[in-house]
């Protein structure tokens, strides 16, 4: 599935600190669990990455 494709898969994403000092990404979906755990610089660059796609998103609707 690429970028652009759009999925009627519905996701809940939960996003918080583990007891071991990671940043964790919790995706849940009604078929499965995905945690995706990352060291806290590593979740501040996608939070970075979120934000630049965040603008360009809102650049296209303008």
């Amino acid at each position: 599935m690429g970028i652009n494709k759009q999925s009627e898969i519905a996701a809940n994403l939960q996003i918080g600190p583990t007891d071991q000092g990671m940043v964790r990404l919790f995706i849940e979906t009604d078929k499965l669990e995905i945690p995706l755990d990352f060291e806290p610089e590593e979740a501040e660059e996608i939070a970075e990455e979120l934000m630049a796609a965040a603008m360009r998103a809102r650049a296209v609707k303008d």
